[in-house]
């Protein structure tokens, strides 16, 4: 029941190519997993960009200056 709505998805998307959706409700399981893995990745990499981003704001950092790497 967990991976529910991904299965659903999975299975009419390869009902379309004429399969029995099996193959496709396997994949879409898969991939809601996966998505709910990613999520959090995704969220946490954003708000530490942000976090990064303003620190080098306030130190009046704002673009690279040349020859610097």
């Amino acid at each position: 029941m967990r991976n529910f709505l991904g299965t659903l998805i999975g299975a009419a998307i390869d009902r379309r190519d004429g399969d029995s959706g099996i193959k496709g409700a396997l994949l879409g399981s898969l991939a809601e997993g996966a998505i709910k893995k990613a999520g959090p990745l995704a969220l946490t990499f954003a708000v530490g960009w942000g976090a990064f981003r303003l620190v080098r704001r306030g130190m009046g950092v704002t673009r690279r200056e040349p020859g610097r790497a």
